[in-house]
């Protein structure tokens, strides 16, 4: 059934898993008069953010930041690590792995991907495998996505860790975190992560154009013979500048927003982000699990241990267009959904819940999409959004 277009009123749901909604405070915050980034000032808001950054992470590392989306932070991670032809292993998790291989090859290095069912997830024992069989140690590192923007799955990278000791190979281990990080529990020395990709738009909740890596001190001997083309993003030109980071201008507004983000993460305490967002998330399962009781949507991860907390990916049945109901949710009732990516196109739409977003914005979105699908004719059990409210108002009597 068509569905008319309104004009917009009210405030957006957004409910779209990157970006995502930045807090009024973080606004007001971002929204500073300019200032001189060598101004003592400023380093000291600097100093701030960084050390805040390291306690997100839980690394007493070093910290990389660039003027650039997580694509930029990934291409940094792969031209201060690597030479021309050198081979890396990226563990497949679906179309942000996808992409991050696809760069590598641009940038002149061997991949081979350690495949895995988009749905059920990597099986530890291909990587093991795979790391096994690299008598020479050819791999210079396993790059692998925490979590799967596309997909919806976590992939557990204290386990991949522990797959990388067992087998004693001595390769690195890069991890994206752009997803999960300040919404999902992320440690980055206790896991042995080498290098942490990270972006500003999702669970720092800020707006999008700033990025880092977390680097360990086995990734810095790594760069010290890195031989692909890198100025911008060098890091050897960067500890050389006052900040350690950004060659040319700093964004100093964004500093600012991110002074702001850390205190109101760490107000809430990070253990009670994470437990919110693991609450919020389930609330969608539930509600998505309801609906398939009539050959509805279903939940596109088949593999419960691997759900993630920060966005739930929903396949809708054969016959029937995500998109359509996207285009619904969006024009007749000004909520915005995720769209599916690479092959997933047309068959799945994203639900985002990460980053400051609670139980009322939630069941305004999950009400909103079951709507769309009456709308749009595609089969589904009523009543998935009670089963969201149930278990919702349960984990509040808890």
């Amino acid at each position: 059934m068509a569905t008319k277009p309104r004009l917009p009123r009210g405030r957006q749901f957004f409910a779209n898993p990157g970006p995502t909604n930045i807090p009024d405070s973080v606004l007001h915050a971002v929204a500073h008069v300019t200032v001189d980034f060598n101004d003592p000032a400023f380093i000291k808001v600097y100093e701030k953010c960084v050390a805040g950054l390291k306690r997100v992470l839980k690394t007493e590392q070093q910290i990389f930041m660039y003027t650039g989306s997580g694509h930029a932070a990934w291409e940094a991670s792969l031209v201060n690590l690597f030479s021309p032809g050198d081979k890396i292993a990226i563990i497949e998790t679906g179309h942000f792995s996808q992409n991050w291989a696809q760069m590598a090859e641009d940038l002149s290095l061997q991949v081979e991907t350690i495949a895995a069912d988009w749905r059920r997830g990597l099986d530890f024992a291909t990587l093991r495998a795979a790391l096994a069989a690299d008598k020479t140690h050819s791999i210079k590192a396993v790059c692998a996505v925490h979590n799967e923007t596309a997909t919806g799955m976590v992939l557990p990278l204290q386990q991949v860790r522990a797959v990388m000791n067992e087998v004693g190979h001595p390769a690195l281990l890069l991890s994206d975190t752009i997803s999960s990080l300040g919404s999902i529990d992320f440690r980055m020395d206790e896991w042995g992560v080498d290098v942490a990709v990270g972006g500003s738009q999702k669970g720092l909740m800020l707006p999008t154009g700033m990025s880092f890596t977390g680097v360990s001190a086995k990734a810095m001997e790594a760069h010290q013979t890195s031989r692909l083309p890198k100025s911008y993003f060098s890091w050897t030109k960067m500890l050389s500048r006052p900040l350690k980071s950004f060659i040319g201008t700093t964004p100093t507004s964004l500093f600012y927003g991110l002074e702001e983000s850390l205190r109101l993460l760490e107000e809430e305490g990070l253990d009670e982000v994470f437990a919110r967002h693991s609450r919020l998330a389930e609330a969608v399962r539930r509600c998505v699990r309801h609906w398939s009781g009539n050959a509805g949507p279903q939940l596109f991860s088949t593999n419960p241990d691997r759900n993630s907390d920060t966005v739930t990916s929903i396949l809708v049945p054969e016959g029937h267009d995500a998109e359509a109901v996207r285009r619904t949710a969006l024009q007749t009732f000004n909520v915005s959904l995720g769209g599916g990516l690479g092959p997933l196109g047309g068959k799945v739409f994203r639900i985002g819940h990460l980053g400051d977003l609670n139980e009322p914005m939630i069941l305004g979105t999950l009400s909103v999409v079951e709507m769309a699908l009456k709308l749009n004719g595609v089969p589904h059990a009523p009543g998935g959004v009670a089963a969201a409210m149930e278990y919702l108002a349960e984990a509040a009597r808890s």
